[in-house]
């Protein structure tokens, strides 16, 4: 009771703030919208790209009150510079009063120095540098950064075109124990309407690579375009965000803005900002300048208008629940509101300085996407580079969708260059991988974090979020970038979030099952009216991101012609990029054996993480079972799979009940029963149990949506049945005629061998891929 005082207190005093801003808010809207309208009859006249003269540069190092800075790390600059006359060293003093100029004039002849009359902050400091510099390329240090002896040449090196806007120093502390918040590998994002922004540690980037931004006191330039660009602008002093703010703009621009590992510099972090602002004062400023960010350079309206809503609902909750650093407070939207004039000016100029949209912008920095859009790639290679993401773990393969990956992993290693992308839930997993690890390209790996951030009334399926992570997604960009990827393979509708919007790399998609055909399935069974209900609100937030994610992939794989049709259904948009070339096996690695099983056993196979063999196997021992034991009271069943139920949750008949839980080789339980039973009422695709039970030559009974795509004719290639005593009376009568159970099981292996063997349903993937990238690069 008291802490909702306190709320209901605070929100009390702060009633006036919370009716105003809103009116305020909406006069920043409509200003920045008469901004855009102006905009678009301007005419834009944007000077051709040039690239920089790369063999030399100009140091420029902003400074304020920084003399032991000075003394300590120049020494290190100049040594790093030596050997080329044509660098300089340029020192711009922002009006110090511990007398740096003296000292740098005494001590330091051979470095430049551009005496400030007065404090123009970072932004304005390094502006002048850069108006000073005499080369092409201006490399932009903090007066507490050491460098290495070698850091030029790299920077240098990276500037290989006439696109390259910036290119970052690698960043380290000097103390090695410090944890590396900045390394110079900057990463940024929208969320939440608003910029996010974070540096990353990743030693496996050891060439130049994209990235959002190059921080400001530890990056080169190319001089011409950054003051094309105006260079950092005013509007964000007195300091913070200048570099951010001029990274994305050249984005937008069409330039590239990297990051050169080879570079490397350490960051003393002995600034001068704290000692004459407080951290709320910092804070205040940053809150200010992302709101400020926005309103120069989002141009897109949706991703604008998301800003001023979480910009006034989280100052709102911030009124109620205090400070973070994520959320907007009102005192920063009023300094950025006060700025609202000049915020219109620069954004009027970033319109006119901008070729891609904001989409574009924010997914160029990414490695996939910079690849596809920038890299030279041929139409017709010889060996396609496959990039298989798979949201579990692929060996041993104790579930169908494993058997279907593992097998196509290993068809894909002798006719393209394959690397595998694999989730695991535990990080022993990686153990079993190690032989497929050493026939393909490469291999990585990333354990998922144990409990997913829950999201009510998120319209995600859940599926998806589960397998939701940036750092995932950092990973696969990574990986398509450094193994120079053509093709990125993703599997499960999970994934499907993965998916690129790319113009010459292919993005293909297998649906296992249909993810909302498979929840349609499951909830025609009885659970209740809770469980009912919850089941009707996944269907239909599946329905709706299916229908939305398909269409974007180049080629979309399923099962079976059925649920190609049931696609299509929803999905005409999908014809002639629907492909059937996944769900085999390798048919020759089964022994075929009709004869010599054990006599009235039954095998139930699959793994029991999979809802619908929960759900069959119930069903089954309940009621299919009792009806079997009436007319062979010897008949037994046994349950092999992972992650079995517990022998508690199943009938109580140790004589006819066997679980033996995971096998290591299931062709070994395969070759030994007599009748494998498949009773499945819900899912979708195709059961690779069956596809494997044909190959071996064990007799099957299915329900037909068990058996959907392979089999439609009773008796034919296995037998169906739907009701509980049909299902029970086909067992027995395979039982009873084993010839007849024998001439079923060779008519199902001959077609599983002609229609569903692995390498030949391989090969025709790669064709697929091929035709993808031929239509895609011509």
């Amino acid at each position: 009771m008291k802490t909702f005082l306190i709320i209901l207190w605070r929100f009390v005093k702060a009633l006036p703030l919370v009716l105003v801003f809103p009116i305020l808010l909406a006069i920043a809207m409509a200003a920045l919208a008469l901004v855009d309208l102006t905009s678009a009859f301007r005419k834009k006249s944007l000077p051709p790209n040039q690239r920089p003269n790369n063999a030399s540069a100009s140091v420029v190092i902003p400074n304020w009150n920084g003399r032991d800075l000075l003394a300590k790390y120049i020494p290190s600059i100049i040594e790093g510079l030596a050997g080329n006359p044509n660098n300089e060293i340029i020192v711009v003093d922002n009006g110090s009063q511990d007398g740096s100029a003296e000292f740098l004039r005494e001590q330091f002849p051979s470095v430049r120095l551009l005496a400030l009359d007065r404090n123009l902050g970072f932004g304005g400091g390094s502006n002048a540098g850069f108006r000073a510099a005499k080369n092409d390329i201006v490399v932009l240090l903090n007066s507490d950064m050491r460098v290495e002896r070698d850091f030029l040449a790299p920077l240098l090196d990276a500037f290989t075109d006439e696109t390259v806007f910036s290119v970052a120093c690698q960043i380290f502390f000097s103390d090695p124990n410090k944890l590396r918040e900045e390394t110079g590998l900057t990463q940024s994002w929208w969320e939440n309407g608003s910029l996010r922004v974070r540096h990353r540690d990743d030693r496996a980037i050891q060439v130049p690579y994209p990235c959002a931004y190059g921080g400001g006191g530890s990056c080169a330039f190319d001089r011409r375009k950054f003051l094309q660009l105006g260079g950092f602008d005013k509007l964000l002093a007195p300091f913070y965000m200048e570099d951010t703010d001029v990274g994305y703009l050249a984005w937008k621009r069409g330039w590239k803005v990297l990051y050169q590992p080879r570079s490397v510099v350490y960051h003393e972090h002995r600034g001068t900002i704290g000692k004459k602002f407080s951290t709320a004062q910092i804070d205040l400023v940053l809150k200010k300048n992302f709101a400020l960010f926005s309103w120069k350079n989002i141009h897109e309206w949706p991703r604008l208008t998301s800003h001023f809503f979480f910009s006034y609902a989280g100052a709102v909750v911030t009124v109620l629940f205090g400070e973070s650093p994520e959320r907007a407070n009102f005192a920063g939207l009023w300094r950025a509101w006060k700025q609202l004039p000049s915020a219109l000016r620069s954004r009027a100029r970033a319109r006119d300085l901008a070729v891609i949209d904001d989409t574009e912008a924010f997914r160029r920095p990414m490695g996939g996407y910079f690849r596809d859009r920038f890299a030279a790639m041929r139409k017709d290679k010889e060996q396609v580079s496959v990039l298989f993401v798979s949201p579990y773990p692929i060996c041993p393969p104790i579930h169908g969708g494993g058997v279907f990956m593992y097998q196509t992993a290993l068809e894909l290693t002798r006719l393209c260059e394959l690397h595998l992308l694999i989730l695991l839930d535990y990080a022993w997993q990686r153990d079993p991988h190690e032989e497929l690890e050493r026939q393909v390209a490469s291999a990585e790996f990333l354990v998922r974090p144990e409990g997913q951030e829950k999201q009510f009334g998120s319209i995600l399926p859940h599926a998806v979020r589960e397998f939701a992570s940036q750092e995932f997604e950092w990973l696969l960009h990574r990986e398509m970038y450094l193994r120079e990827i053509d093709v990125v393979q993703l599997e499960y509708t999970a994934l499907s979030q993965y998916g690129g919007d790319y113009r010459r790399i292919g993005s293909v998609l297998f649906e296992h099952d249909i993810y909302f055909q498979s929840i349609a399935r499951g909830s025609a069974n009885p659970r209740g009216m809770i469980a009912t209900a919850k089941a009707a609100y996944e269907y239909l937030r599946a329905l709706r991101y299916e229908l939305r994610i398909l269409p974007r992939f180049d080629r979309v794989q399923v099962c079976s012609p059925e649920n190609g049709n049931y696609l299509l259904s929803f999905l005409p948009s999908l014809r002639g990029r629907l492909d059937d070339n996944r769900a085999g096996i390798a048919t020759s690695s089964y022994q075929f054996q009709p004869n010599g099983r054990e006599p009235e056993t039954m095998l139930f196979l699959g793994s029991f993480r999979h809802p619908p063999n929960q759900e069959g196997l119930n069903w089954f021992t309940r009621n299919v079972l009792p009806t079997v034991l009436e007319h062979k009271p010897k008949a037994r069943l046994v349950i092999v799979g992972s992650e079995p139920p517990p022998s508690h949750s199943l009938p109580h008949l140790p004589e006819n009940i066997e679980l033996r839980g995971f096998v290591e080789d299931v062709r070994e339980p395969l070759g030994r029963y007599a009748v494998f039973v498949c009773p499945i009422l819900s899912g979708s695709g195709m059961r690779v149990k069956l596809l494997e039970a044909f190959a071996a030559g064990i007799p099957v009974v299915s329900t037909p949506l068990g058996a959907e795509g392979l089999a439609e004719k009773d008796g034919e290639i296995c037998a169906l049945a739907e009701d509980p005593a049909v299902f029970a009376r086909k067992i027995v009568e395979l039982f009873d005629d084993p010839d007849k159970a024998g001439k079923m099981a060779c008519r199902a292996r001959e077609q599983v061998v002609a229609t569903r063997d692995m390498r030949v349903l391989t090969e025709r993937l790669v064709e697929s891929y091929r035709e993808v990238l031929k239509q895609k690069r011509s």
